[in-house]
């Protein structure tokens, strides 16, 4: 039975990447996926059904936290796109060739990733590129290379990365470390891509002959007070979950509320007319709730692989076949473009015991670099990845052939760096 869970697996997985040739909807596969994998797990497992509804419903909980916080950061960002917010940062932005573009785009992605975190980033990125490129072909070559920035961007700080953050939480890492440790790598895992894709992109600028938002109806004070509250509700998070320890979750939606009230106070003289498609409430219509829904779904089929001890059995066998730390973080990293870092990071730390690898040893700050970058190489290996998916229905083979090469490159030079610096500084 545990078997026909990996098959389902498996299935389910090859499914999503042929979404556009079988022409089924990778959302439906994925809930299938879930709900199938839980099933047949519940059938096998020695713990019953008691213990793996109890799995499930710590499972749950994760993914609810991530969906929670998925929702309100795609809100904030149509709530900000609907005052013309955006133009803010699009009217600074001059280049006017395709190349110098893509650099401007990495470089932004990559430090605002290391602020906010990979998949906040991505979200509001390629809401920026809609206000830039009017091609939709271009966009999503542009959409490939923000994933790639905003996971690079996101390795090298404690907040920037869900697995950094763990690592971070759990003591393996501590935070100058891990900057000053990484930033280099990630650094390189943006250049490599970045140099490689500007003999790919030729041409002029485009921008968008007509973009429906709320600009004609919003004063320049609005746009500025629109922008910066809904790039510092986004940033208020990482700042919220240090102070507190409090989930992300929790923060983002205490900045929505606030987000919500501004606005509510901004428009309340205005007639309903006028102010219609700038309410909170307008902007949660906008939201592509497909890719919400598979997130959830890809995310509980991933867990239900963790629960039933399948990953960390995974890790244990990598460890005892190879016996190569690094060769085994590195197979790890590649890994995650496939199932979900997550896991694979947990079921790490449980293997590898501090007393035996202290904080910030070569393990720890490797490992947040594979399993942070690794998922850049296929499309549904990062929540950045799944993300960009969603909002600009990127193929999942499209990416493999167009991005999945240029990512491939950029991860193993960040590794070739990585390692060159820790034997010059060691």
């Amino acid at each position: 039975m545990m078997t026909m869970v990996a098959v389902v697996f498996v299935l389910a997985y090859s499914m999503i990447a042929l979404e556009h040739p079988i022409k089924i909807n990778k959302s439906a596969t994925a809930l299938i996926a879930a709900g199938s994998m839980w099933t047949l797990y519940s059938f096998a497992s020695p713990l019953g059904v008691e213990g793996v509804t109890h799995q499930l419903t710590e499972k749950l909980a994760e993914t609810a936290a991530i969906v929670f916080f998925l929702i309100c950061a795609m809100t904030i960002v149509e709530v900000t796109d609907s005052h013309g917010g955006f133009e803010v940062i699009t009217s600074r932005i001059k280049a006017t060739k395709l190349s110098s573009l893509l650099w401007i785009i990495g470089f932004i992605s990559f430090y605002l990733s290391s602020i906010l975190d990979n998949m906040t980033t991505t979200i509001v990125m390629i809401a920026l590129m809609k206000r830039l490129l009017k091609d939709h072909k271009q966009r999503l070559f542009f959409a490939g290379i923000i994933v790639i920035a905003a996971n690079a961007g996101g390795a090298w700080t404690p907040i920037g990365d869900v697995t950094t953050t763990m690592l971070w939480i759990g003591g393996q890492i501590t935070t100058g470390n891990i900057m000053k440790g990484l930033w280099i790598a990630s650094m390189i895992n943006l250049l490599v891509p970045l140099v490689i894709a500007s003999f790919m992109v030729k041409g002029d600028v485009v921008p968008p002959d007509k973009v429906e938002n709320g600009i004609g109806n919003t004063s320049q004070f609005e746009k500025n007070l629109m922008f910066f509250m809904g790039i510092g509700s986004l940033i208020f998070v990482p700042i919220f979950k240090a102070v507190t320890h409090l989930p992300p979750y929790l923060g983002i939606l205490l900045a929505l509320g606030v987000l919500w009230l501004v606005g509510n106070i901004l428009h309340r003289n205005k007639p309903d007319e006028e102010k219609d498609h700038l309410r909170l409430a307008k902007a949660l219509k906008r939201i592509d709730m497909a890719s919400v829904v598979f997130f959830i779904g890809i995310l509980l089929a991933v867990a239900s692989l963790s629960a039933n001890g399948m990953l960390p059995a995974l890790a244990g066998w990598l460890d005892v076949k190879l016996g190569n730390q690094s060769l085994i973080v590195i197979i790890i990293g590649l890994c995650s473009a496939v199932i979900d870092n997550i896991p694979l990071v947990a079921a790490s730390m449980g293997m590898y015991p501090m007393t035996q690898f202290p904080p910030d040893s070569f393990i720890w700050e490797f490992m947040a670099y594979c399993a942070g970058t690794g998922g850049s190489i296929l499309i549904i290996g990062s929540a950045a990845g799944v993300a960009a998916m969603g909002l600009e229905k990127i193929e999942f083979f499209w990416y493999a052939r167009k991005i999945g090469p240029l990512a491939f490159a950029g991860y193993f030079a960040g590794i070739a760096a990585y390692i060159i610096q820790y034997r010059l500084l060691h």
